[in-house]
């Protein structure tokens, strides 16, 4: 019962979401799912760090298909995404969690740097 709450609230939220506050979301999510990769590494799980950098991957593919390049610094967010999703493709290959703490690094960063954009144009 509790957790069909916790879909509904979830689905909710994500339907009442600004374009900025589903954008924070999708930077969260990659976030979570590359700190489960890493748990999966921690415990030599495969197939957890597989399944969770491939979701992060497409988190971020999702993150450049929405850019919008009437402003020039798309072009550079484009170029970031292609950085960060490369590294998680050689983190996934290689297993190697360096690599994968250097795409998180990133989608930090990013994500950070978002959510100060979102207060500063409340």
């Amino acid at each position: 019962m509790a957790t069909n709450a916790a879909a509904v609230y979830n689905n909710s939220r994500i339907l009442t979401a600004s374009p900025a506050e589903l954008t924070l979301m999708l930077y969260e999510g990659a976030i979570k799912f590359c700190n489960l990769a890493v748990i999966g590494m921690e415990k030599g799980d495969l197939e957890k760090v597989n399944t969770n950098v491939i979701k992060a991957e497409k988190i971020i593919l999702e993150l450049k298909s929405t850019l919008d390049f009437k402003y020039p610094v798309a072009k550079d967010f484009e170029q970031v995404y292609d950085y960060v999703y490369r590294r998680l493709i050689d983190a996934n290959i290689k297993k190697d969690m360096e690599v994968l703490g250097e795409a998180l690094g990133y989608i930090r960063e990013m994500r950070d740097t978002w959510k100060e954009v979102m207060r500063l144009a409340k």
